[in-house]
C-alpha cells in the first residue's frame, strides 16, 4: 500500500473521532510557550477547520497535487508575517503524531512511518517559506 493510501484511511478514521483536532491542540498548545502565545486571540473552531483542510493539503501534495497551497501557507507563516519558526513545525508534527497515535485503532508502526513520510515532504515546503 502506497504511504498516501495509508495516510488517507488513517486520517479518515482520525476525523471520525469527534474530539480529534481537540486532542490535537491539547497536544500541540502543551508543547510550548511558544506555541499557546500565537494561539492567544485564535478564533479555535475557525482554526479546527484551517488545521483539517491543511492536513489534507499536505496529503494531496504527497500524491502530486502542485504545492502552491503549502507555499502560501509557508508565506503567511514567514519572518515578515505570522513569524512562526520551523523549529515549531516538528513540535506541531509530533502532537498531530501523538493524536493520531492515541485516537487511530488502526495505528501501527507502517502507520507512523507513512505518515512522517508525507508529512515531512510539504512541511520541508512551508519551512521553506521562512
Amino acid at each position: 500500500m502506497k504511504a498516501t493510501d495509508r495516510v488517507m484511511q488513517s486520517y479518515g478514521r482520525c476525523c471520525a473521532v469527534p474530539d480529534f483536532f481537540d486532542r490535537f491542540y491539547q497536544h500541540f498548545l502543551a508543547s510550548s510557550p511558544l506555541i499557546r502565545d500565537k494561539f492567544t486571540d485564535t478564533d479555535m473552531p475557525a482554526q479546527k477547520q484551517l488545521l483539517r483542510q491543511g492536513i489534507l493539503n499536505l496529503v494531496m501534495v504527497a500524491r502530486g497535487m502542485p504545492d502552491s497551497k503549502l507555499r502560501a501557507l509557508g508565506e503567511s507563516h514567514s519572518r515578515g508575517k505570522l513569524d512562526i519558526r520551523p523549529e515549531l513545525y516538528d513540535l506541531w508534527v509530533d502532537a498531530l503524531l501523538q493524536s493520531i497515535r492515541e485516537l487511530d485503532p488502526q495505528y501501527c508502526s507502517e502507520t507512523r512511518l507513512a505518515w512522517t513520510e508525507v508529512l515531512n515532504k510539504g512541511i520541508s515546503i512551508i519551512k521553506a517559506g521562512y
